[in-house]
């Protein structure tokens, strides 16, 4: 299976995957898998639907990392300058 192949059906491997991952002995991996138990629904949805929400998390992305350089710095021109000149 390449980089870009998809299951048939996501939903399904998900619910294999919880099942085996609240019961692997893990701490971690079960407390992990307990959490998407929990937002299951939103999960899926984001599994099978076409839509992607990359560009907008890069550009925050972006935005946060020109922050933390700016951290110190009190002046909010210099900052909408850099945020300006990054685009």
């Amino acid at each position: 299976m390449g980089s870009d192949a998809r299951p048939a059906n996501p939903s399904a491997v998900l619910d294999t995957w919880l099942k085996d991952a609240l019961s692997c002995g893990i701490p971690a991996v079960e407390t992990f898998a307990a959490g998407v138990r929990q937002d299951e629904a939103a999960v899926k949805a984001a599994l099978t639907m076409p839509w992607s929400s990359g560009q907008a998390e890069g550009q925050v992305n972006k935005l946060k990392l020109i922050k933390r350089q700016m951290y110190g710095r009190p002046n909010f021109d210099l900052l909408r300058r850099r945020v300006l000149l990054a685009a």
